[in-house]
């Protein structure tokens, strides 16, 4: 007869999955972190909140660039302005100059056409200065009435229906600068009525 204890022990080997467990056969129940599916849905939970992980890091990343050039163009364009308003100063220190130098003229011994003479200088100066850095006067009379450049503050009979809602006179010139308008002209606008008497 065999000793059981040289009978050799057989280890406890899982069935094969699909096949038919006889009724009468116990099989043990793996614990649930054990079982196949359980740690597949582990893993795929860890991946996926890997992936998670992952892109907060790129939106926070990404809103910080954000932030951050946000910041740097507003900074570039407050540059660009102070430089842009600092050469238009430049350009307008000569005729400044020549302002004080009229300005502190002893009246006494200085003629008054001497000084209109000066204040005329100026002005050339400057107008010449600020047209070359774009500004353009809106002045011309005998025009179209343009409601885009011009405001209306007076009207006048027109002799003819050609010059009907034409422009008589400027009263205050007005001003574009880069094409943006700065000021619409003030003017007088010619308005024609028919004189004859109707049927």
């Amino acid at each position: 007869m065999t000793d059981p204890q040289d009978v050799p022990e057989i280890a406890e080997t899982p069935l094969p999955a699909g096949l038919p467990v006889p009724e009468d056969v116990e099989v043990p129940e793996l614990p649930s972190d054990e079982r196949p599916e359980a740690t597949a849905a582990a893993s795929a939970g860890t991946a996926v909140e890997a992936e998670l992980v992952e892109w907060k890091d790129r939106h926070l990343r990404l809103a910080a660039e954000y932030d951050n050039f946000r910041k740097r163009t507003a900074r570039e364009r407050d540059e660009l302005r102070t430089r842009a308003q600092a050469d238009l100063a430049r350009r307008l220190l000569e005729a400044l100059d020549d302002l004080g130098r009229v300005a502190h003229l002893d009246p006494a011994s200085t003629a008054a056409p001497d000084v209109i003479a000066g204040v005329e200088l100026v002005e050339r100066k400057v107008l010449r200065e600020l047209m070359a850095a774009g500004l353009e006067a809106v002045t011309a009379p005998d025009v179209p009435f343009d409601p885009a450049v011009h405001e209306a503050i007076a009207t006048v009979p027109a002799e003819s229906a050609d010059q009907d809602h034409t422009v008589a006179a400027v009263f205050q010139p007005g001003y574009r600068f880069n094409g943006t308008l700065l000021r619409p002209a003030r003017v007088q606008v010619r308005i024609f009525s028919d004189p004859s008497p109707s049927d």
